[in-house]
């Protein structure tokens, strides 16, 4: 199935957090828009994430230890790993979650 992403309709998920959503059978898709200072509370999920950094600065906390993610790095979490974030600037992140994220289908 072919999607443009733009006329992909967003949601706001967590405070300056927007988010357009793709889902397959097993993975859910997840392009952010997230404004500088945002922050992720921290929290787990039964999912596998894999953060995909597009453009911008992330500090990523996972299981306690803080990660400076920029463009073109990619970070694995595993699934009930509990984590948090912080948007350092401006950021353009694309998130795949294993299996579907049933919460982010609106």
């Amino acid at each position: 199935m072919n999607h443009l992403l733009e006329k992909i309709a967003t949601k706001e998920v967590f405070p300056g957090f927007v988010g357009r959503f793709i889902h397959t059978q097993t993975m859910t898709f997840a392009f952010w828009d997230i404004k500088q200072g945002s922050m992720v509370p921290e929290h787990s999920h039964l999912h596998e994430q894999v953060v995909n950094m597009q453009e911008g600065e992330f500090e990523l906390i996972v299981d306690g230890q803080p990660h400076l993610l920029q463009p073109g790095m990619v970070f694995t979490i595993p699934s009930h790993v509990k984590h948090s974030g912080r948007a350092i600037t401006p950021c353009k992140i694309l998130d795949v979650f294993s299996p579907v994220r049933e919460d982010y289908k609106f």
